[in-house]
């Protein structure tokens, strides 16, 4: 683990933390390194269940548009390769992991970030929490399981209409989708999301690990989706359309 994700046991609970606010969380090898760690160590504990949750305004504003741009072209291709590669990974992990996952959600999740969400069993969400994919804006490719998650989870033609008008859905609308579980007033999310942890907890731990290998999408499916946007999104990363996307959203910033 490193320093831009902490790991904590709680009791039989774990947790995982996402801890660079200063950047929003963005997907950062570093943090997504820390983050497959994390996972790691939480297999090796087999806690009841897990949190995943993040420090800051924002619980991930996926990949670093900056840290992508200022790679040159020439090395743009292995610096995606490994951003999204290890994204990739740290989904599968969490999907594969035998115990149940919950997720808090705060403030923005943009671009690959929404794959830590989808990831999860259950995601609970503050009022604040919206999700956008950001990519035809940017001039990028789906990433992170928009594609290869998303459409299961609400809906084919939901999850399109979304990523191709690049529309903002907010903590009321994720809640009526079911991109989240559970909608919590302000300041509530914490101890929300402990309710459910602990609800998880006390279950029966046989019938939990069969409903998860039951309930859960199939992983061989996932992971062809997970490799196809891999594939796609480095084809478009070394573009000109993705350069000039890019720096248009920076002079923005």
């Amino acid at each position: 683990m490193t320093t831009a994700v902490q790991y904590q046991r709680e009791g039989d609970l774990a947790r995982i933390t996402l801890n660079r606010p200063h950047r929003h969380n963005a997907l950062v090898p570093e943090l997504l390194d820390g983050l497959r760690a994390a996972v790691a160590h939480c297999l090796r504990d087999q806690p009841a269940a897990l949190i995943l949750d993040a420090e800051g305004r924002s619980f991930s504003t996926g990949g670093d548009v900056g840290g992508f741009y200022d790679t040159p072209r020439a090395e743009r291709h292995d610096y995606a390769a490994r951003v999204v590669g290890t994204l990739n990974a740290v989904i599968l992990d969490l999907l594969s992991l035998p115990l149940p996952t919950v997720v808090a959600v705060h403030g923005m999740v943009t671009g690959g970030s929404a794959g830590l969400v989808l990831a999860c069993d259950i995601a609970v969400a503050g009022p604040k929490a919206s999700f956008a994919p950001w990519y035809t804006a940017v001039g990028y490719s789906p990433d992170g399981g928009w594609t290869a998650l998303m459409p299961e989870r609400i809906g084919r033609a939901r999850a399109l209409d979304i990523q191709l008008t690049n529309r903002r859905v907010d903590a009321e609308e994720a809640h009526r989708l079911g991109l989240v579980q559970y909608l919590t007033e302000e300041g509530h999310l914490a101890d929300r999301t402990r309710t459910v942890a602990e609800a998880l907890r006390a279950a029966k731990p046989g019938s939990v690990r069969h409903t998860l290998a039951l309930t859960r999408p199939d992983l061989d499916i996932v992971a062809a989706g997970l490799d196809a946007e891999y594939r796609h999104f480095l084809e478009q990363i070394v573009s000109d359309e993705a350069d000039q996307g890019m720096a248009t959203f920076l002079n923005k910033l």
